[in-house]
């Protein structure tokens, strides 16, 4: 695809669907903008934050801005995996089994509290992440596509929180911390509230095939073996780093190459440079490494790390 494709087509669509969405998530332009590329890259997001600030406010807006096929479903502890993947139940006049679909069958599947629920509900979503279908009594049914699960999770220590398994928060493409409004921000949020209200007024601007269209074209950007050797050589790093006792999966390695090229896509590029890496590393890489006791106990954050690895790794020049 071509700069000029990109910057008529790709861009002014994407733009479209941030407008529509900052109409009802306010002052939060960046966390907006960086979902939109999770999406663009295919993955999944994970929202980690305490109640109240936005969180499923921004997956309706999403569902509403690109017309698609949206479920929630509200994780308590007495959920099943049968109410996310769906069920098989007998049918007396045609003597079959039919199959039931879950929650999850649907373009976006908004997982609101996913940490509030057991480990076996959890892991009910692991093939539907992975592979974008669900498997009941041992048969398989494909999902929608696209398929975009965006999960909210409240803060480890949160009265009836447990925490992720690694498997599962390796799945999530992002990991995305809305946080505090700024005051000017909050402000507007009660002069929203007031009025008619702006989720209200989001337009529907795109289509399931526009995302398609949108991911495929990501799919596309050109990345140089030096930007993939800049890349491994990141995650090689997390893997030797004293203070890391888990770094970044392969997974992980393709999940930051994949939201690089939506990154450069983004700014009207048709190729990854590698500041469209460092601009998405914490997010991607946050999540999927563990620091040692020793490191946590010297008051050392992911994010530090990350800089001190991003510091110390030469980036190509392109």
């Amino acid at each position: 695809m071509t700069d000029q494709t990109i910057k008529t087509q790709i861009m002014p669509l994407a733009k479209s669907i941030a407008d529509e969405v900052q109409k009802a998530v306010i002052g939060k332009n960046d966390i907006i903008i960086k979902t939109l590329l999770a999406i663009i890259a295919g993955g999944h997001i994970l929202l980690d934050d305490i109640p109240g600030v936005g969180k499923t406010t921004l997956a309706v807006a999403f569902s509403k801005a690109m017309s698609l096929n949206y479920k929630r479903m509200q994780f308590t502890p007495d959920v099943l995996p049968a109410d996310v993947t769906g069920f098989t139940v007998y049918n007396r006049q045609t003597g079959c089994f039919e199959y039931k679909p879950g929650a999850a069958l649907c373009s976006l599947f908004l997982a609101d509290e996913i940490n509030r629920t057991s480990s076996k509900t959890q892991s009910a979503l692991l093939e539907a992440m992975e592979e974008g279908s669900v498997t009941v009594d041992g048969v398989t049914h494909k999902l929608p596509s696209p398929f975009i699960v965006i999960a909210t999770q409240n803060p480890i220590g949160s009265v009836g929180t447990q925490m992720l398994p690694e498997s599962q928060l390796d799945r999530f493409i992002v990991r995305l911390s809305m946080g505090y409004p700024d005051i000017e921000s909050e402000v507007s949020i009660l002069r929203s509230k007031e009025s008619s209200g702006r989720a209200e007024d989001i337009r529907p601007v795109a289509k399931a095939e526009n995302i398609i269209t949108m991911q495929k074209a990501a799919e596309e950007v050109f990345a140089d073996d030096k930007i993939y050797r800049y890349i491994a050589s990141i995650a090689a790093a997390t893997r030797s780093h004293p203070q890391i006792k888990l770094g970044l999966s392969p997974r992980g390695s393709v999940a930051l190459s994949s939201m690089a090229k939506a990154a450069a896509l983004m700014r009207g590029r048709n190729y990854v440079i590698p500041e469209d890496v460092k601009f998405i590393l914490n997010d991607v890489a946050e999540h999927r490494i563990l620091l040692t006791p020793k490191a946590k106990a010297a008051g050392a954050t992911a994010r530090d790390v990350l800089h001190d690895i991003s510091a110390r790794t030469p980036a190509p020049r392109i």
